[in-house]
């Protein structure tokens, strides 16, 4: 039982730092792509809850450490949270590609506006649907990425070990 926690604890740890890391790398202005990615593939794995987790510590990580605006908890949070009730009652990666763009590309950009009047105490240049096209460019083209890598990974033994894991 311990053993299985640590697991689950040491495979949530190595996902929130392949996001942290990865994520400004492969970034388009306003757009987090691999943040995308791996969320998705989280959604496979590990279920809503880690999932969920993962996507929080990602964010408050990246804006502590790179001084990301509020954007990247709004951006992530429903998009991962999504993805992974997506999978987990549709056990099909599109499911979990259709929560994330929608969590992320609609809800998350909506939910934007509010937080970033909010934490830069000014609307101007603002309004509701400043966001949403990148938000939904970053959440369709990393579940697209997530999808490619996935037709091959959810096959592998590792992959499955992986799931089954948190699955216990």
């Amino acid at each position: 039982m311990r053993n299985n926690k640590i697991k689950r604890l040491t495979i949530l740890a190595m996902m929130i730092a392949l996001d942290v890391v990865l994520s400004p790398l492969f970034r388009i202005e306003g757009m987090a792509p691999m943040s995308s990615v791996l969320n998705v593939m989280a959604a496979l794995l590990m279920g809503p809850l880690d999932t969920t987790v993962m996507a929080l510590v990602t964010a408050v990580l990246r804006m502590m450490l790179m001084g990301i605006p509020p954007l990247a908890l709004t951006g992530a949070l429903f998009g991962a949270l999504l993805a992974s009730i997506g999978y987990r009652y549709g056990q099909r990666i599109g499911w979990a590609m259709l929560g994330k763009i929608v969590g992320t590309g609609l809800i998350g950009s909506l939910l934007s506006y509010p937080v970033m009047a909010w934490f830069t105490g000014s609307q101007n240049g603002l309004f509701w649907f400043v966001y949403t096209p990148r938000f939904f460019g970053g959440a369709i083209s990393g579940s697209m990425i997530a999808w490619l890598l996935l037709l091959k990974l959810k096959d592998t033994a590792l992959f499955r070990k992986i799931q089954a894991t948190f699955k216990k």
